[in-house]
């Protein structure tokens, strides 16, 4: 076999062109032979057919066929965001702009642990941070990997700005990726404070604030992965202010809301926080990975800052070279900056606010539909773009059932979420491209699945 061509380099572009069209191929094969919105037969079928396609992973001898069979079986296998139908997570589509300036940023391949690893990519960076923390209302904005980063990037911000530990104080709706941190960070056992109607309750808060020795972290959310519900921020800063505590706020799923007019409102109180964490694709629409932790005080980065001589030399940052490593926990990192900055440049903020508007009317939509059927119940009104219901009069066995047949058979992903004490199916609406009557076909599909 001759040597592989390269993604990038004078030759780059003319080597990438044939395999974009055996992959865009594969995956539009793989789509149509999949047939719905996830594979039917359930773990063990799409195991087999994946074992099938891949065979030996390592064969004597390469095969040239290798990118299109598993590009499609791959396709044919997978959980689609962008079907109507696949509405179980925060698991968004991404757009197509986005994900192709993430191919350009693949094939060039910057690492963002030096500057002159990636030049222009630290250049964007620093510039699109600066602009979404002004946005947030923050100093200073940092790129993760997620929520699950950001949080435990937030955690360990508090810890150093308290001399190496601090009390976390949470709802029992927040993200289990918080508790996780704190065990991580060393910090003692999570105190939990109750959430009776799915948020933060003030009064609890300020019970557990009054009798706990401080250095103190509040972590409250905007936008539970349960239900897409938000904790009363105003109070809860309030609180914290009154009780000398630090907040953070977990905002992966509710940030999105800061590009919406007509939302933003539900987002008071946020720019209190200390440190916020944000998740674009969620209500943003990326590729995955595209996480992101503001900052109110650029002072607590310092805690980040780490000296590797053949990275950020001292004297070359006193030359004017950036140091990169005091932006992350992380060494080696991908400019997942680029596919955000095409999107916010080529859509702006209308475009934005457009798409959140529509998903968040959807999940309205998807409401009153299943609060007008004698045959459903529905938990509440929508916060943001989450819509818990149940068949009416079934078991929690029963709801659970519904979903995983609905699974097996390919015809749906719904979620799951457990709240007052009941089990309910979840739709998570963020495919701007769902439609009314997709909204009806979801209902009838769980209609029809659901044992009388």
């Amino acid at each position: 076999m001759p040597t592989p061509p390269l993604a990038s380099g004078p030759d780059g572009p003319g080597a990438l062109r044939p395999l974009l069209d055996t992959v865009l191929d594969a995956l539009d094969a793989g789509r149509r032979a999949r047939g719905g919105p996830l594979p039917a037969g359930g773990p063990e079928a799409v195991t087999a057919r994946m074992r099938d396609a891949l065979g030996d992973v390592l064969p004597d001898e390469g095969d040239p066929d290798a990118l299109r069979a598993l590009v499609h079986a791959l396709a044919e296998g997978a959980a689609d965001p962008a079907d109507p139908l696949c509405a179980g997570h925060l698991h968004g589509p991404p757009l197509a702009l986005a994900t192709a300036a993430d191919l350009a940023a693949t094939a060039l391949n910057p690492s963002l642990d030096s500057w002159d690893q990636a030049p222009a990519a630290s250049a964007l960076e620093a510039l699109v941070t600066r602009a979404l923390a002004e946005a947030a209302g923050a100093a200073d904005c940092l790129v993760t990997t997620g929520g699950t980063e950001s949080n435990q990037l937030a955690l360990l911000l508090a810890r150093e700005a308290h001399g190496g530990s601090v009390q976390l104080v949470t709802a029992a709706n927040a993200h289990h990726s918080l508790t996780r941190a704190a065990w991580l960070l060393g910090l003692p056992e999570p105190v939990t404070v109750p959430a009776p109607a799915g948020t933060l309750d003030p009064a609890a808060l300020d019970e557990a604030l009054t009798g706990l020795p401080g250095p103190l972290l509040v972590a409250a959310t905007a936008g539970t992965t349960d239900a897409g519900l938000i904790d009363p921020l105003p109070e809860i800063a309030a609180l914290c202010r009154a009780h000398g505590a630090r907040l953070h706020v977990d905002a992966a799923y509710g940030g999105g809301l800061l590009f919406s007019e007509r939302h933003r409102h539900r987002l008071t109180g946020l720019d209190a926080a200390d440190t916020v964490t944000l998740d674009l694709h969620k209500l943003g629409w990326q590729p995955i990975a595209a996480g992101l932790l503001t900052v109110r005080n650029a002072r607590d980065l310092t805690a980040l800052h780490q000296r590797a001589d053949y990275l950020n030399a001292d004297d070359d940052t006193e030359a004017g070279f950036p140091d990169l490593l005091g932006r992350s926990l992380r060494t080696t990192r991908r400019p997942d900056i680029l596919k955000i900055a095409v999107t916010l440049r080529t859509l702006g903020r209308s475009g934005l606010e457009a798409l959140v508007d529509q998903v968040c009317e959807r999940a309205d939509e998807l409401a009153r539909l299943i609060a007008a059927h004698p045959d459903f119940e529905l938990y509440d009104r929508p916060t943001i773009s989450t819509v818990l219901f149940r068949p009416a009069d079934a078991t929690d066995e029963a709801v659970a059932a519904v979903r995983r047949r609905l699974l097996g058979d390919g015809r749906a992903v719904l979620g799951r979420a457990r709240l007052n004490g009941r089990l309910w199916l979840k739709a998570t609406l963020l495919n701007p491209h769902t439609r009314p009557d997709h909204l009806a076909a979801l209902l009838k599909l769980v209609e029809g699945h659901t044992p009388r």
